[in-house]
């Protein structure tokens, strides 16, 4: 059985999420071509990735963009969505776009348990890792200047 390179990876989560806000919001995102290692957005989305090689996957956006794609999402309008909303469906988004991955990872070292989501918010945040923990990271964009960091994290 072949194994995952890190680009294959990158491009199975960024795909995966790519699908997910597609078929969610129908927004039309692409991901950006060289890997990016900036700092998050306003919230962020995290779910460990618990596998041979553990990993996280982290998936940041600007509350303001979150807020179109929920809309979308749950079919409230904008400015009836509360921000447990908004955070929920980042939760939503985070937990669609790893079991979408899941589904399209082959080598038994990177196949995962999903666990649960979570939030976390801030400005400044980044990932300090360990000297040999890879960060794959893509920046996608599309429609409407909405931006969407993915970091995922072995």
């Amino acid at each position: 059985m072949d194994t995952l390179s890190l680009n294959d990876l990158g491009s199975i989560f960024a795909e995966a999420l790519v699908e997910v806000i597609s078929k969610t919001s129908s927004f039309s995102l692409r991901a950006s071509m060289a890997e990016q290692d900036a700092d998050f957005y306003g919230i962020t989305g995290v779910m460990s990735l618990n596998s041979k090689k553990s990993g996280m996957i982290f998936i940041s956006v600007e509350e303001a963009d979150m807020k179109a794609v929920c809309s979308y999402m749950i079919g409230v309008k904008e400015d009836e969505l509360t921000r447990e909303d908004i955070l929920d469906a980042l939760c939503e988004l985070v937990n669609m776009t790893a079991g979408n991955a899941k589904a399209r990872i082959y080598d038994a070292d990177y196949m995962f348990a999903l666990s649960s989501p979570f939030i976390i918010t801030g400005s400044g945040m980044s990932i300090i890792s360990k000297k040999r923990s890879t960060v794959i990271s893509k920046t996608l964009s599309g429609d409407g200047d909405i931006s969407i960091k993915l970091k995922v994290v072995y």
